[in-house]
């Protein structure tokens, strides 16, 4: 029996997608414009990278190809390959949101047909109410932020008054998501965890997708820094995804990273948490070593969009693109007649764009394993036709969405 590893590289976009004027995001192109940067010397930086974007192994699996079927343009610096060695394609979202739960829940069969609430983006997020709920339930001084924002630069703000006033600092963004950073060790790690619990309870009846603990450490002195340990409280999801019929039919689902989290530990029976792309890809390569015949190995690369894509930090995200590159070896020498691996992405995060959140485009299909024939996938309705495609490589019954091309 075979087994599957679906990898999603978070904010991998590729452009193109055919409703981003509707999202204000016409001609975001994660990948294009990262190589873009990179050819014209704007994605060097001293001790990390320089040049062109290198990509070797994800070219030959023909991400080239995938690009120009998404957008019509090959990313700079990225010839046509005269031998691609794998499945290439693009898939676009149906799903009414850029949020990592929606594509996520795509991904695994299961789009999202319904409006997420949003908070507020001009003057306070949260309303007296919400906030005095808030206090009152989880007997704190109140709070602090209560704005859109960027998660490193409100705790450099707010980061020396949370720790001598007690109050933890929330904030939001334009994704469904109610956000609480607070010192591990001025205010507990274990208290911002039961936070989140009880803010969870308390947002459930305004439809937001998620409460995310940002636990992070350090002083006003030498700053401060977030930790691996942040914790996502999401909605569950809203009926059987992939994981949910991989579980149902006996087969082991290993999740890797913040896998779980997004699908509220739903269908998942081994979590596997790591921080950061290389400790994710170290524990993924584990997983690989201790899947068994019918199992699904399912992980999230959260750096690319957490370090890289939000702070529009150009450099880096094309340093971690290569150096995930560079380790593809490695999972190809560990798989086993019948193996399919599917790398894909959940939404883009141009850091060339305005802002500092998601950007609607149309995501890689990239697919490789012992005896996969070369071929187009095309462009791809809908991201449940991974979830699909992975349901019949293993045999198990049809996800509710999607339409296999395996």
């Amino acid at each position: 029996m075979a087994r599957a590893f679906l990898f999603v590289l978070d904010s991998f976009g590729i452009g193109g997608a055919p409703d981003a004027e509707q999202y204000g995001d016409a001609g975001s192109n994660t990948l294009g414009h990262i190589a873009e940067y990179c050819m014209a010397g704007l994605g060097d930086r001293n001790g990390l990278r320089e040049g062109p974007l290198a990509l070797p192994h994800l070219a030959s699996l023909g991400l080239g190809e995938a690009a120009v079927i998404a957008s019509g343009e090959l990313p700079a610096g990225m010839g046509h390959q005269s031998k691609i060695r794998g499945l290439y394609g693009a898939a676009s979202e149906i799903s009414k949101g850029k949020d990592t739960p929606s594509g996520h829940w795509e991904i695994a069969g299961q789009p999202v047909n319904f409006e997420w609430s949003y908070f507020p983006v001009e003057g306070p997020a949260f309303n007296d109410d919400l906030v005095g709920q808030i206090v009152e339930k989880c007997e704190i001084p109140g709070i602090l932020g209560n704005c859109h924002a960027s998660g490193t630069e409100i705790i450099k703000r707010f980061g020396a008054e949370h720790i001598s006033s007690g109050k933890p600092i929330c904030y939001t963004s334009t994704d469904s998501v109610f956000q609480i950073a607070a010192h591990e060790e001025a205010f507990g790690l274990e208290r911002l965890y039961k936070l989140c619990e009880v803010v969870r309870e308390i947002v459930d009846p305004l439809n937001i997708g998620r409460v995310i603990a940002r636990p992070f450490t350090g002083d006003p002195e030498n700053g401060f820094s977030r930790t691996g340990n942040r914790r996502d409280y999401s909605v569950p999801p809203p009926r059987p995804t992939l994981l949910d019929i991989a579980n149902e039919n006996g087969r082991q689902v290993i999740a890797v990273g913040k896998i779980s989290d997004i699908f509220a530990h739903q269908g998942i029976t081994d979590l596997r948490k790591a921080s950061g792309n290389n400790a994710l890809f170290e524990a993924t390569l584990k997983a690989i070593d201790e899947a068994k015949s019918g199992d699904l190995v399912f992980t999230n690369f959260v750096d690319f969009d957490m370090l890289y894509g939000h702070r529009r930090d150009v450099p880096g995200y094309a340093a971690a693109l290569e150096s995930f590159d560079q380790k593809l070896p490695q999972i190809a020498r560990k798989l086993k007649p019948g193996d399919l691996v599917l790398m894909t992405a959940d939404h883009g995060c141009d850091p060339t764009w305005r802002g500092t959140d998601h950007t609607r485009e149309r995501v890689p299909i990239l697919g490789f394993g012992p005896g996969i024939a070369a071929r187009s996938l095309g462009i791809r309705n809908s991201y449940a036709d991974i979830g699909a495609s992975v349901a019949r490589h293993l045999g198990l019954p049809a996800t509710a969405h999607g339409e296999s091309f395996i």
